[in-house]
């Protein structure tokens, strides 16, 4: 027997003959060998990520794109001159309805948005039932452990909740990523930019420093000579109960033996550290893709240039990340026959739509006002409006009335 073992076994039959220790932070356990202190390390690995979620320009930016992909439905389309939604298959219902027993479709998409942002990679277990898959399982972070193995295929080997080892071929696991170097893993944009979240962390300690041991005073009075005790009694006592709090503003004072009133300004070293923080803020959205405006910074682009930062977002932020979606779940959820016919979608256009104004001058052009080519029905325009479909539309394919013959059809001859 070995050392090791040797003090492994001593360290076993210690821990089983005393009681267990609680803490007063609910966290017990015995020993070395007791699994509750690899779960405690476990929990100790998640700071990294709860860190960066302290700095509120990451949090608006991750909760901005993970919400934005939690909100929007994804449908399961069949190619073809008529386009329609597939909600027979199983892959539809579980990115409609119950992707899993215990969340939601918006819980679940939001979380492997959130893992996908920080980690590069989010995972979630396929489960099947003769062939169909029924249930989808998102594993926590550092519980996957992604490799090429032989025959081109992925291989991940997963750690159960009981700290078991299971290792599960590429058709077992929805596995999506962020930017890659090799293809196989995404890269970390947490681990790649840990740097600008340290030195947002220490400006906003330094920031807090300030107001914890700095110099808070609005100004100083000054006397020419010393100050006797009698006036001094008399200036602290005005200051304290006739000058102090909101009540008071504005109010006059007056001051004895000469004394003059100097109020202080602020300095450059406080305009460089709001412009540091600032410019920290303006690092982090950078990173993620996400206008300063939207991160509620104070900035000129309110009004008519919203709307276009807003397209500017969908547009260059999360159209890439639908696509790498769709693709995913086409690649995981479909076979080769179906992805020959079948697509996923997201319905980006529920993050573009205007004001009712906007959309009233859409579908009216769409239909054909104003001498424009139709190219919507009235029901595929009730569609887009979310209004249940007319059975007996009053407009042709071509926005005219129905049982008028069409402007562009040519006349018959007996």
């Amino acid at each position: 027997m070995g050392l090791f073992d040797f003090l492994r076994r001593g360290a076993s039959s210690e821990a089983q003959s005393r009681p267990r220790a609680s803490t007063e932070g609910g966290i017990t356990f015995t020993g070395l060998d007791d699994p509750a202190l690899l779960e405690f390390i476990r929990a100790g690995q998640m700071g990294e990520s709860n860190r960066m979620l302290r700095n509120t320009a990451a949090l608006r930016c991750l909760s901005l794109i993970s919400n934005g992909f939690g909100m929007l439905p994804t449908n399961l389309y069949r190619a073809g001159d008529e386009k329609e939604v597939t909600k027979d298959h199983p892959a539809h219902k579980l990115l409609r309805l119950k992707p899993n027993p215990w969340q939601t479709p918006m819980e679940f998409k939001s979380q492997m948005q959130l893992l996908l942002e920080t980690e590069g990679n989010a995972y979630a277990r396929i489960i099947r039932a003769a062939g169909r898959p029924i249930h989808l399982i998102p594993f926590e972070k550092g519980k996957v452990d992604a490799k090429l193995g032989a025959g081109w295929r992925m291989q991940y080997r997963c750690t159960t909740e009981n700290g078991g080892q299971i290792t599960l071929d590429q058709e077992e696991i929805l596995h999506i990523r962020e930017l890659s170097l090799d293809g196989v893993l995404g890269l970390s944009k947490r681990k790649l930019s840990c740097e600008v979240f340290e030195l947002a962390e220490q400006a906003q300690r330094a920031a807090s420093n300030v107001f914890k041991t700095g110099v808070m005073a609005g100004g100083a009075i000054e006397s020419p000579n010393e100050v006797s005790d009698q006036a001094y009694g008399r200036i602290r006592a005005s200051l304290d109960n006739d000058h102090s709090g909101s009540a008071n503003a504005n109010k006059w004072m007056f001051l004895e033996e000469g004394m003059t009133a100097k109020p202080f300004s602020s300095t450059m070293v406080d305009a460089q550290q709001l412009e540091s923080r600032n410019h920290q803020i303006e690092e982090v959205a950078r990173l993620y893709g996400v206008p300063r405006p939207l991160l509620m910074m104070d900035d000129t682009s309110w009004g008519s240039g919203i709307e276009q930062l807003a397209i500017f977002f969908v547009q260059f932020t999360m159209l890439p990340r639908f696509k790498a979606w769709e693709e995913a779940l086409a690649r995981s959820l479909l076979t080769d026959r179906e992805r020959e016919s079948l697509y996923f979608k997201f319905n980006e256009r529920a993050l573009l739509r205007g004001t009712l104004e906007d959309q009233a001058d859409y579908f009216a052009k769409a239909l054909g006002a104003g001498g424009h080519q139709p190219w919507h029905t009235a029901n595929e325009i009730r569609d887009l409006a979310e209004y249940p479909a007319d059975p007996n539309p009053k407009f042709n394919t071509l926005g005219e009335p129905s049982g008028k013959k069409a402007s562009n059809e040519p006349e018959k001859t007996t």
